[in-house]
């Protein structure tokens, strides 16, 4: 049985663990997962068709604790225990539920010392005890007739909730902890800088901790500002978001087949990579000769996909041109976001698009992908990947393709 710490308005942990508010779903999944021997049976509960209607769910059934994320955000914003028969639970390292102590309104009271009364809920027939940060909820299974502001005595909490502020219905998720942060550099926005003929890069609002002299001393959270474009070069990149998680080398070209080049069928030396940044939600594509960025790609982390929980979910805003009938001159720009439906992004263009290719993903050739397959739909040197649900997957950005006259900026000037 799990014996847990509770401190309102922050956390729910131990000495080796905590799950705390403001944290991202993928460190909460790594925690469950390192201690998938401890903590079994975790369900994954979610919206298929409105994934942003709801709070995405962590249930650790054999515990009754449940974790509720921000549908938008992915940030923890409720922790809910939800059967205090199955965890031990203190506060300031005093026990107050366990198997030898029942959490009686007596033994709240004793605790945490409540300061006001009680607000009685009809319908759900549950006394609510409001902290800040904290609240108990008490079954009046046993009483006919409901006491309007007293809880009655002996009565037994049947839920716990820790959130931020002093209103669970109004709670939002908080910032990112520090303690979360963990050396890695997170991404607040990032939005696609573009002409009208397509992408040419992204500008990154960052978010890093701890970076000041001395590792973790000044404990702050700083914002920066990073620009990257297509032709940008690897130190480039690295000078602007550090190292990559992950190098991914391109084993094959599935698209070569595609390619007008008469030289597309004979094998490359050396291989494109692309620099996988999981906690941006980005990867960056680099040409294998000329080690230059030639492509980019966006990770929504919609759960129902097939990369879900790989990635944090990259929050972009893409202006699309817009054409208007009638008068060429006359262009129309929409912001597209993480959160916008393709059967909108549609109906705002005004013309239906070609056939979008199927995308059939699996990890081998026997496996079957659970979550069927994903539509590409190509505009304006983009490639969006749509679920079944009309939400982003991901998107692809290409650059302008360059003709050998055109040499980059600073390149032209060295060769003089």
């Amino acid at each position: 049985m799990l014996d847990l710490e509770v401190v309102p308005e922050r956390s729910l942990g131990n000495e080796q663990w905590e799950f705390a508010l403001g944290m991202p779903l993928a460190q909460a999944i790594s925690i469950l997962q390192k201690h998938c021997r401890i903590i079994k049976n975790v369900q994954v509960l979610y919206s298929e068709q409105t994934p942003l209607s709801h709070d995405l769910i962590l249930n650790l059934t054999q515990d009754g604790i449940k974790l509720l994320f921000d549908a938008t955000s992915q940030r923890l914003k409720v922790i809910e225990v939800y059967d205090l028969s199955k965890v031990k639970l203190k506060y300031c390292g005093v026990h107050f539920n366990s198997q030898a102590i029942a959490p009686t309104i007596e033994q709240i009271d004793q605790s945490f010392g409540a300061t006001h009364p009680g607000v009685y809920n009809a319908a759900e027939q549950l006394f609510h005890l409001n902290f800040r940060g904290l609240s108990f909820s008490f079954q009046l299974d046993s009483w006919n007739e409901a006491p309007k502001y007293e809880i009655p005595h002996g009565a037994m909490v049947k839920r716990m909730h820790i959130y931020t502020g002093n209103n669970l219905q109004e709670t939002r998720a908080p910032a990112m902890p520090l303690a979360c942060f963990l050396g890695n550099i997170f991404a607040e926005c990032v939005d696609v800088l573009r002409d009208r003929a397509g992408p040419l890069g992204l500008k990154l609002r960052l978010l890093t901790a701890g970076c000041g002299p001395g590792g973790m001393a000044d404990g702050k959270v700083r914002s920066l500002e990073r620009s990257i474009y297509f032709g940008d070069s690897c130190q480039d990149v690295l000078g602007a978001l550090g190292s990559p998680h992950k190098v991914f080398y391109k084993s094959e070209d599935k698209m070569k087949i595609h390619s007008p080049s008469p030289h597309k069928q004979v094998p490359s030396k050396c291989n494109d990579y692309y620099f996988n940044y999981f906690t941006l939600g980005v990867d960056i594509l680099f040409d294998s000769t000329t080690h230059l960025v030639k492509k980019f790609v966006l990770h929504t982390n919609y759960p129902g996909h097939y990369n879900f929980n790989i990635y944090h979910r990259c929050d972009f805003k893409i202006p699309l041109v817009i054409k208007k009938d009638g008068a060429d001159s006359q262009t129309e720009d929409c912001i597209l976001t993480t959160n916008s439906k393709w059967d909108q992004i549609q109906e705002m263009l005004g013309h239906p698009m070609e056939k979008p290719v199927v995308l059939h993903r699996s990890s081998s050739a026997n496996n079957t992908n659970p979550f069927g397959s994903t539509f590409c739909f190509g505009l304006q040197r983009m490639i969006f990947e749509v679920m079944q649900n009309n939400h982003i997957a991901s998107v692809t950005l290409y650059g302008a393709p360059r003709t050998a006259s055109q040499a980059r900026p600073e390149s032209s000037s060295s060769s003089h």
